[in-house]
């Protein structure tokens, strides 16, 4: 079975189900663990699904529509540039009953500047709130700028916009294992900037929780080998069924990997 495509993706979410896992939300995360919801306590299992759509759309719209087929709610979140805000993407998802959420990246599009910074990310969540009650948000790496966007929070509080969780900041991750397939692998810490956990990666991977294709983890979850809380990261345009497509996000994504690790190493 190829990796990266829709029908590997389904067997990930149908060999977590049999292992017994509860799906949820950032969104639903974040309400439970702070008591603003009905429910009082996490599930015994649970994976916390999450997608960055950094673009191509109407992939995330593929991978929503099968996950709604399932009966599995995630979360979206779209930047507010071009490659990712299509609205009628945006529309789709969330008609699907998935959660959006603001993948901001305003002090890289400010160049710095925290007072424009939070401006922009004050109009940027206000225009995505036309179509969902935005009530998380979450970092894009933008490794090709030298800000990290986080770094708004060094001056402004997000909790005054009625934003109740950030995956960097309000996830715990003593708990929660978070795997992303930054790098279009699920252990590509070196090609990653700044979507990585550095003071958790060694434990997990002592524990035998780092994985580098999605076969890996669907193996794991059959022998019941993963930990029992999770947060699973992907980028839709990554993942397909369209060989053309598949094959070119391939190529770019090797490239890629190539620079970020550059990068890396540069800004390290």
């Amino acid at each position: 079975m190829r990796d990266f495509t829709l029908k590997t993706y389904k067997a990930l979410l149908q060999s977590l189900e049999k292992g017994g896992y509860e799906f949820l939300t950032f969104e639903q995360y974040c309400a439970i663990r702070q008591k603003l919801s009905g429910r009082k306590t996490l599930p015994e299992q649970y994976v916390i699904l999450r997608h960055d759509v950094d673009k191509r759309p109407w992939f995330s719209v593929k991978m929503a529509e099968l996950e709604a087929q399932m009966g599995v709610k995630t979360s979206y979140y779209f930047r507010i540039v071009k490659n990712s805000n299509n609205p009628e993407c945006i529309k789709r998802i969330a008609q699907l009953g998935h959660e959006i959420g603001y993948h901001y990246e305003d002090m890289s599009l400010c160049k710095g500047n925290h007072e424009k910074a939070y401006e922009h990310f004050k109009e940027s969540l206000a225009y995505f709130r036309q179509f969902y009650p935005v009530r998380t948000c979450c970092m894009h790496g933008a490794p090709m700028s030298q800000y990290d966007s986080r770094e708004l929070w060094d001056k402004y509080d997000y909790i005054d916009l009625q934003i109740i969780g950030e995956p960097y900041y309000d996830a715990d991750f003593n708990e929660v294992l978070y795997l992303t397939d930054t790098g279009r692998c699920w252990d590509g810490y070196s090609y990653s900037l700044r979507d990585k956990v550095p003071e958790q990666q060694k434990r997990w991977k002592k524990n035998g929780w780092s994985f580098h294709r999605t076969q890996e983890i669907i193996k794991a979850a059959k022998e019941r080998r993963l930990p029992p809380a999770m947060m699973l990261t992907t980028h839709p345009q990554r993942w397909t069924d369209n060989r053309r497509a598949w094959l070119k996000e391939l190529i770019l994504q090797n490239i890629k990997n190539i620079a970020k690790g550059m990068l890396n190493y540069y800004w390290q």
